[in-house]
């Protein structure tokens, strides 16, 4: 029974269909939890959908949409054989040792001819009765006498712990060749209405709308359902057929004893059994475990006379009651210790079998497969304990596998089977995650052991604590190897258990990396179910945990993720908040002006001497404290900001336009000096200040430059507009004035064919000055290149006409442009000599 190698022996036959053999013990007892060589990560690629799932058990699952050259055919049906395979898979395995009799069925002729005959008209019927009634021996014989009705036979599956969309995916597999195929709902709907089939469910667990919606989707189906009367009814408007199964009569409840006896009963034993009928209300159950404790009565009744007299190597007759006289004489059992003979049979049975009952007890009633029990209980041939289970009737098959049976669990708790709980489960967990992360152990071998991993988990979960320094995290671990196995083999119910489990014992753990690949499982969990919101959320709380400890490659994987979340919804990524992400409220913000004001898109304007101040008034900004956020809303605080933006904006064009108005508007005298003030800047020359601080250039000699400054060019040119291109050259310079406008006025023009004549239809606007104004006299220097620095000036009563800064100036023209004017424009000059600035 090697967990890693299944094959037909583990279903009690040899491949060849001969009773199993005597097997050789197995060493060691337990696996090497401490292996030093890693175990390979085993990555799976299935389908799902329109998705391609990539299932990595180390970084996380990825996820894409599926390439068209990936996507699966059509799945095509099972063959006859093939379906007679899926259903002996379907069965629990045949335990190892003596076969227990198999029982007939008694006193149900009446309800499985019904059954058979409703089915054969293709209606659904719901089989009712409590636990221990016989329900699942009914469906048995059932499903044989309907193998032939169905163009797809009988499909039996287990509604224990599933949801009916498991059933649907179950139905599906059951009859379709689909590996690695998970297909999306529209495509499974579509899928299973073509499937015609007996179905036979049993220890269904849902009810009312549920159920129909499970009966719609498959019409062409006939449904024979078992429940218990605890489990919701069918809706009113539902088309199934309800047949109800009670207990036995008290002749039944007898003639079933004696077959499980195997002997005919004596007086007193007749007697006891027409009580416990009263007090069991007829179960079969219940004398099907009588029966069990009447054998272990035979057998301890049997003296040493009875094994001299039949030989030691061969079992006692006990086919007939018989009286023991030398004291080996064992009363009846009490009416109570055969109401919940669990106690008392489990006392009877072997160390092997009792551990194994505390393990079943600790896991809520899973009974381990019979190839785990060596390792659990420490015994190497502990898996023969499960025949002795089965044959006191301690449990019962469930799908495909054992549980314990109804009131096992109850009495067995009571009797201190229950008193080690967490240390059962904790030794069941270590093992499990050895087990299902073994690179051998394929996803469907984990699948079948599903339940019992998910009641380890269930038990360690509420218990998990921070591990010691040296130590790891079973509950943790086991989540951690146990749920990429349940991903690849498509058991998602499991999948997503397993994942909250462990992301509760990772956070209560402590183990943040841990948390966020379960955060991160779950993400792709919603995504391949269509939960967009859910798998937003959960990829984000993924990606946020692995940023904080920079796990580049776990976040890579879930922003790829998230990116086909943001394609599928449509909403862009940071648009919504960050799962756990606090969204702040709507605030009315109004911003301060900084010390020096706030900048302008252009300088400011300087106003001119001699004018009038433009003055205009700036509302200062609010100094006090920003409002609160909570007193006005989002919206009019928004609208208001606006307003007081457009106004600001307005006034700053008001202002400018009038400026520029202003200045377009008073520019009336052509003749006006104020725009004829030269590129030679003016400065005044203080007492003994011959360069007016400006640097002196040095000849070649080393010596000051005593060349004449240059003078302003008076002809426009075409353009009329001084310092272009067009510009004449002049053909003499000035010498420098020592007058107080540091210019001096030239004696003569210098001739040019394009010059203009000056305009004569200006007036003046102010009449000139009575004070008489020197006039330069140019002197031709003996070097042009060294101008001589003696001014000679001729006083004149004219108004001058030179360039100069120191003449009146327009009242209406702007300082800021004649500034701009005077610095902007450069001087033009036909000789090489230098200008003083």
């Amino acid at each position: 029974m090697d967990p890693n190698n299944r094959g037909p022996e583990e279903y009690g036959h040899d491949g060849d269909g001969s009773p199993s053999r005597q097997r050789p013990p197995r060493d060691p007892l337990t696996p090497d939890f401490g292996q030093s060589t890693p175990a390979l990560a085993r990555a799976v690629q299935l389908v799902s959908g329109d998705h391609l799932l990539t299932v990595n058990p180390v970084d996380g699952s990825e996820i894409e949409a599926c390439p068209p050259g990936e996507r699966p055919a059509r799945p095509r049906k099972l063959t006859a054989a093939d379906r007679a395979e899926s259903d002996r898979a379907a069965r629990p395995p045949v335990p190892p040792g003596p076969t227990p009799p198999r029982l007939p069925l008694l006193a149900r002729q009446d309800e499985r001819e019904r059954l058979v005959r409703l089915l054969a008209r293709g209606r659904s019927v719901r089989l009712t009765g409590p636990a221990g009634s016989g329900r699942t021996s009914l469906l048995d014989v059932v499903a044989e006498d309907c193998s032939d009705l169905a163009p797809d036979g009988v499909v039996r599956l287990s509604g224990f712990h599933r949801t009916p969309d498991d059933l649907l995916h179950d139905l599906f597999y059951a009859v379709y060749d689909a590996p690695l195929h998970r297909p999306g709902p529209e495509d499974l709907l579509a899928l299973v209405r073509e499937i015609g089939a007996v179905v036979v469910l049993d220890d269904v667990e849902f009810g009312g709308a549920a159920l129909d919606d499970l009966l719609d989707a498959t019409p062409e189906c006939a449904f024979l359902v078992a429940a218990t009367p605890d489990v919701p009814a069918p809706s009113a408007d539902s088309a199934l057929e309800e047949v109800f199964l009670g207990g036995l009569d008290r002749a039944g409840g007898v003639e079933l004893l004696e077959r499980a006896v195997g002997r005919v009963l004596t007086e007193d034993e007749a007697n006891w059994a027409g009580d416990l009928w009263f007090e069991s209300e007829g179960l079969p159950l219940r004398f099907v475990q009588a029966g069990a404790l009447l054998r272990q009565r035979d057998e301890l009744r049997a003296s040493a006379e009875a094994f001299d007299e039949f030989g030691v190597f061969q079992e006692a007759q006990i086919d007939a009651p018989f009286e023991a006289g030398d004291g080996h004489d064992v009363p009846l059992p009490s009416l109570a210790e055969g109401a919940a003979p669990a106690t008392l049979l489990a006392g009877r049975l072997s160390d092997s079998a009792r551990t194994a009952l505390r393990f079943a007890v600790a896991l809520g009633g899973e009974v381990p497969h019979q190839a785990h029990l060596p390792a659990l209980v420490g015994d190497t041939h502990a898996d023969a304990a499960l025949g002795e289970l089965l044959s006191s009737a301690l449990i019962t098959p469930v799908g495909a596998r054992y549980r314990l049976a109804a009131g096992v669990q109850t009495q067995l708790e009571g009797a201190g089977y229950g008193d080690d709980t967490e240390a059962r489960a904790l030794a069941a967990g270590r093992h499990y995650a050895w087990w299902a992360g073994h690179p051998s152990v394929t996803p469907e071998r984990v699948c079948a052991e599903a339940d019992a991993v998910l009641a380890a988990l269930a038990v360690l979960v509420p218990v998990a604590e921070p591990p010691a320094e040296d130590e790891e995290n079973v509950t943790v671990q086991l989540a951690r190897t146990a749920a990429p196995a349940f991903a690849a083999g498509l058991h998602w119910s499991a999948w997503e258990r397993a994942l909250r489990f462990g992301a509760e014992a990772a956070r209560a753990s402590g183990e943040v990396g841990e948390q966020a690949y379960f955060h991160h499982e779950l993400g792709i969990l919603a995504l391949c179910a269509d939960q967009l919101d859910r798998a937003r959320a959960e990829l984000e709380a993924a990606i946020a945990l692995r940023g904080a400890l920079a796990d580049k490659r776990g976040t890579v994987a879930g922003r790829r993720a998230l990116a086909l979340v943001s394609d599928r919804s449509g909403v862009p990524l940071g648009i919504t908040a960050t799962a756990g992400e606090e969204v702040p409220d709507a605030r009315r913000e109004e911003s301060q002006s900084p010390p020096g004001g706030v900048p302008m898109a252009f300088p400011p304007l300087q106003p001119p001497n001699e004018t009038a101040t433009l003055v205009t008034h700036r509302a200062a900004a609010p100094a006090g404290p920003v409002p609160n956020r909570k007193a006005r809303g989002g919206l009019k605080g928004l609208a208001r900001r606006n307003l007081v933006a457009a106004g600001a904006g307005a006034l700053l064009a008001a202002v400018l336009g009038t400026v520029v108005t202003l200045g377009a508007t008073s520019d009336n005298d052509a003749n006006n000096p104020s725009d004829k003030v030269g590129v030679n800047p003016s400065a005044s020359q203080d007492v003994d200040d011959g360069s007016l601080g400006a640097d002196v250039p040095k000849n070649d000699d080393g010596k000051g430059d005593t060349g004449k400054a240059t003078s302003r060019p008076t002809d426009p040119g075409p353009d009329g507009t001084f310092g272009t291109s067009d510009d004449p050259t002049p053909t003499e310079s000035a010498e420098p004035s020592d007058d107080p406008s540091g210019t001096k006025k030239p004696t003569s023009k210098p001739p040019s064919s394009t010059s203009k004549p000056p305009s004569t239809s200006a007036s003046p606007t102010k009449p000139p000055s009575s004070t008489p104004t020197p006039t330069p006299t140019p002197t031709e220097p003996t070097d042009p290149a060294t101008p001589t620095e003696t001014p000679t000036t001729t006083p004149t009563d004219e108004p001058s006409t030179s360039d100069s800064a120191s003449g009146p100036a327009s009242s209406s023209a702007p300082a800021s442009a004649t500034e701009s004017s005077a610095a902007g424009t450069p001087s033009s000059s036909g000789s090489a000599s230098d200008t003083v600035i």
